[in-house]
């Protein structure tokens, strides 16, 4: 899909019955309507019987918004949150296998150290660090980690709650 002034980042938040095939669903809606979806993580909530799905989708806002409105009418869909217009707090986290040379230690622990990430597995040759932030921090990392080597990343996905009012 060819971005334009119609077509932004989207991020929903969804409550939905914590039951099996909801997710397909719901993850059917977007296929089927031509939204890639970029990011998306599910987890029960407070509440056992729900759960919370967390979505990031690039396309049109008009037919996101029909999307939206398919959504709430799901049997299974409790409510649907679009974060577009709402201020919202949003982070990932990922885990990053990056080569730890001998030489370049203490310049990976010191990033480490700035970006408040922190190594959670010690192997002779690589590090595997956690980070955890906004979107813009986790690239910056990545980026300054890239020259020394990323072998492998898991990233979570974005999670987001809606700001309560002041």
């Amino acid at each position: 899909m060819v971005a334009n002034e119609s077509t932004k980042r989207n991020i929903l938040s969804l409550l939905v019955d914590n039951k099996p095939g909801v997710l397909s669903r719901v993850a059917g809606f977007f296929s089927g309507r031509g939204f890639n979806i970029d990011s998306l993580c599910v987890s029960e909530t407070t509440d056992p019987l729900v759960s919370r799905i967390t979505l990031v989708a690039m396309g049109d806002m008009a037919i996101l918004e029909q999307i939206k409105k398919q959504l709430n009418k799901l049997i299974n869909v409790i409510k649907v949150m679009d974060f577009t217009d709402t201020e919202f707090v949003q982070r990932e986290t990922a885990l990053i296998k990056v080569r730890a040379k001998v030489n370049q230690r203490a310049e990976i622990l010191r990033m480490v150290d700035i970006f408040r990430a922190k190594v959670v597995d010690v192997a002779s040759e690589y590090y595997t660090i956690e980070i955890t932030g906004d979107e813009g921090k986790l690239s910056a990392f990545l980026r300054l980690l890239k020259p020394l080597g990323i072998k492998e990343i898991a990233r979570t996905g974005v999670v987001a709650l809606a700001r309560e009012k002041k």
